[in-house]
């Protein structure tokens, strides 16, 4: 039995919680949530399920005070700057990190400063941190890496991850902005405030496991365009209107393309799958029809990993760095 503090109860810190509950491997012992609604409310009522006698607490110290977790489970941010003092300050308590900062998936290359910085606390205080989830973390970097231990040879991947947004959580319907004008749509990308964030982070996980040396990479970002109403997702969309995002990532090595990354998810996209192209000795194709539901995944992927990380070196670490992650429960 691993003990653990959650950290973040938005709606994946809720799904996190419950799927832990649900292992019979895992003992939440403190949680913590600053939001008025959630800090001195019991955390099974917060995450809709019976109260557990356990109350969120609105800092670390309350959460953690007689109390000896050895894991943070980190739902709360996907900005990698935002997310630095909170990993500081679990780290010098002591605690292994598994979070879903997006762009804490690979840092090494995208904000080299902050990696360097995370790396060195972690380091000081002996305990491993790392940043996980569907994507990036596992479809589009860490599946293809392991993919290509039956090849000879490696010329060029092709990844691909269509998903339908309907029946994903109401935050990532708004974040691939569904529903918006084309005008709100292309001032929200102009903010900064609307992406799928990781496709660059996921080409140097590929890059850095296969030893390919990028000479460049470069992200598309575009809206898709409802060509019909759309009422399955969490508000109606109008024809016309933006019901996702298609973001392509290139990398060259050499002057080569040698990555694509092809990401697009929208409400009432027709058909989702994730499929992963090879080209090499030999060459071939994975595909997962019908796809992976990203909620469901990321937060399993979370929890899965936390056996894995108290296994690994103290430092920044990936995916491609841990033990093997797989599903473990109590039977």
């Amino acid at each position: 039995m691993i003990n653990i503090v959650q950290i973040g109860l938005g709606p994946l810190g809720q799904i996190a919680v419950r799927f832990a509950l649900e292992r019979g491997t895992i003992r939440i012992v403190g949680a913590v949530d600053p939001a008025p609604d959630k800090t001195g409310q019991d955390l099974g009522v917060v995450c809709g399920l019976k109260p557990r006698g356990l109350i969120v607490q609105a800092n670390l110290a309350a959460a953690c005070r007689g109390k000896k977790p050895v894991v943070a489970v980190l739902t709360t941010v996907s900005s990698l700057s935002r997310l630095e003092p909170q990993v500081r300050e679990l780290a010098e308590a002591g605690l292994h990190i598994v979070s879903t900062c997006e762009e804490l998936a690979f840092a090494w290359k995208t904000q080299p400063q902050i990696a360097k910085r995370l790396d060195a606390i972690c380091k000081q205080h002996g305990v491993a941190c790392v940043g996980t989830g569907v994507n990036p973390g596992y479809l589009m970097d860490f599946l293809p890496c392991i993919l290509t231990a039956v090849c000879q040879r490696v010329d060029r991947i092709r990844i691909s991850r269509f998903q339908d947004a309907s029946p994903r959580r109401i935050p990532f319907q708004q974040k691939i902005g569904a529903g918006l004008t084309l005008a709100e749509f292309r001032n929200k990308v102009a903010a900064g405030t609307l992406r799928h964030v990781g496709l660059t982070e996921s080409m140097h996980m590929i890059a850095r496991h296969l030893g390919w040396t990028l000479d460049r990479t470069t992200e598309s970002l575009n809206p898709i365009i409802a060509d019909r109403e759309i009422r399955s997702g969490y508000k109606p969309i109008r024809r016309g209107q933006a019901c996702g995002v298609e973001q392509i990532g290139r990398a060259k090595c050499k002057g080569r393309e040698v990555l694509k990354l092809h990401f697009r998810a929208a409400v009432g996209e027709r058909e989702s799958f994730d499929r992963v192209e090879i080209d090499g000795k030999p060459s071939f194709t994975s595909l997962i029809s019908g796809g992976i539901n990203g909620d469901i995944a990321s937060c399993a992927i979370t929890i899965n990993a936390i056996r894995s990380i108290v296994k690994t070196a103290p430092g920044l670490r990936t995916m491609i760095d841990l033990p093997p992650v797989g599903f473990t429960a109590a039977f």
